[in-house]
């Protein structure tokens, strides 16, 4: 069993249900009673679902591959996922910084959750 990527599927977990459960409360409800055209709120109202099972598959996934370590193609993907966790984690600090909020890496904090499961997924994949 590989402990690294079991601890990044345990915390990509605990991200896929932030996500889902803070998500819903502080993003999805807002956005649903918005005055938003019809179109674009549901585009956005899917991709947030979309998201939210890219996490949980991706949660899945890790902890698969820390039960599956040394099977061929097991660093391959965690590469991949721990490639994935970072762009997610690149786009809320570009967008973060491009605002110009005041103390702006805490306005948007997601990237403080994806940034670990990037870290403990590359730890288990070399």
């Amino acid at each position: 069993m590989n402990g690294w990527l079991l601890a990044a599927g345990i915390t990509a977990l605990g991200v896929a249900a932030a996500h889902i459960v803070g998500g819903h409360r502080d993003v999805v409800r807002p956005l649903l009673s918005s005055g938003l055209a019809d179109e674009p709120k549901r585009v956005l109202h899917a991709v947030w679902h979309m998201v939210s099972v890219d996490l949980v598959l991706s949660a899945v996934a890790l902890v698969y591959l820390s039960l599956a370590d040394g099977t061929s193609g097991t660093a391959l993907v965690a590469w991949f996922v721990a490639a994935h966790f970072i762009a997610y984690a690149a786009a809320f600090l570009v967008i973060t910084l491009s605002v110009g909020w005041p103390k702006p890496l805490l306005r948007l904090p997601q990237w403080i959750l994806l940034l670990p499961v990037a870290a403990l997924t590359a730890a288990g994949a070399v």
